[in-house]
């Protein structure tokens, strides 16, 4: 396997936590970088359908050519665009209850410290 494969991802989710740790807004900093991505992968889509069509012309192009399952024919071009989500969806889901816990151990109520 190699290492394109997780490009984007650990892009995504470098650009995700530089956001979220100076603005604390994680949904927000997962929703750049995925959103980039998609409309990255979503553009090559055109370009393939566009390759495969008769004419070879954008304006012969219906508005749904991108969701063409003709188009997306290796796992790659699926996993360069659901990585980014995936990893960043985690992100934002764990980030904040790690940054919102308070620093030392918690205890729970009615234990004693030693």
């Amino acid at each position: 396997m190699e290492f394109s494969l997780f490009e984007h991802a650990i892009i995504a989710a470098a650009v995700q936590i530089i956001i979220g740790l100076f603005t604390g807004k994680w949904w927000a900093g997962g929703a750049l970088p995925t959103g980039y991505f998609i409309g990255r992968e979503l553009a090559q889509a055109e370009y393939r359908w566009i390759e495969q069509s008769d004419t070879g012309l954008r304006a012969d192009m219906p508005w749904h050519a991108a969701f063409d399952p003709q188009v997306w024919q290796t796992a790659d071009q699926t996993a360069d665009w659901l990585g980014p989500l995936l990893v960043t969806l985690a992100i934002a889901l764990i980030a904040p209850r790690i940054a919102a816990r308070p620093p030392g151990r918690r205890h729970r109520q009615g234990e004693r410290r030693a």
